[in-house]
């Protein structure tokens, strides 16, 4: 039975913060990213396993699977920011994020399927609060979490019980995808403002809660959408 935990999206604010917990909680991980200058040197200092793919190439699930083809979680910490008006919005912009968001997280999902059934394992997707407060601009991004969300509950009830299914939902996080919006200072100021707790989240965050749900000590959780947003969701 394995208790290796695969994280796409390893470089990430989150994801990296994700690896390094598991790892130091005697965790075995194998992590996925895009840069191998990256993720190598992300490897070498948690002594793990790593591949190099990207979520929106073909075939990108079996150059994974050549290196590792049996886990107990996996976490799916790929994400994007797109924010346009609607009038300025594709139909290509839409397609593309709900590649990156949905479907390449559907094919790596049934792509270890079997693995996961066998080893009672778990599986955490990421969302935004923006699949469920209405901002402006966010139509893209909000419409491919939102399907996140609902592939969350929907594969929870059609694994149970053997798979757990559960999903994080951010607010703006500081990461490299958000630095088109932090480095202007006053907009950071402001937004950290519109939440309650007064600043914006650290990938160490999301990180904590994505922990405790693709390991067995979240194992009477499924199913859950559970926000990490600073209040945004609720109080503001």
């Amino acid at each position: 039975m394995s208790e290796k935990y695969l994280i796409v999206g390893a470089t990430g604010s989150i994801g990296s913060s994700l690896a390094t917990q598991l790892y130091e909680s005697g965790k075995e991980v194998h992590l996925v990213g895009r840069d191998e200058n990256q993720t190598k040197s992300l490897s070498e200092k948690l002594n793990s396993e790593y591949s190099i793919a990207d979520v929106l190439d073909d075939g990108f699930v079996d150059k994974i699977k050549a290196n590792i083809d049996d886990v107990k979680g996996i976490a799916y910490c790929v994400g994007s920011i797109d924010l346009k008006p609607l009038k300025s919005a594709s139909e290509s912009d839409f397609n593309k994020c709900m590649k990156l968001n949905l479907y390449s997280a559907i094919d790596l999902i049934k792509g270890y399927q079997d693995s996961l059934k066998k080893n009672n394992g778990s599986i955490v997707l990421f969302s935004t609060v923006a699949a469920q407060r209405g901002f402006t601009n966010h139509s893209i991004i909000a419409s491919a979490k939102a399907a996140v969300e609902g592939l969350t509950v929907s594969l929870a009830a059609e694994f149970a019980p053997n798979i757990r299914v559960n999903c994080v939902a951010l607010s703006l996080t500081n990461s490299k995808i958000a630095q088109p919006l932090l480095k202007n200072s006053a907009l950071a100021q402001g937004i950290a403002k519109a939440h309650p707790l007064k600043r914006i989240g650290e990938g160490k965050d999301g990180a904590a809660l994505a922990k405790f749900l693709v390991t067995d000590e979240s194992s009477w959780v499924t199913g859950q959408v559970i926000a990490v947003d600073g209040g945004r969701s609720k109080l503001s």
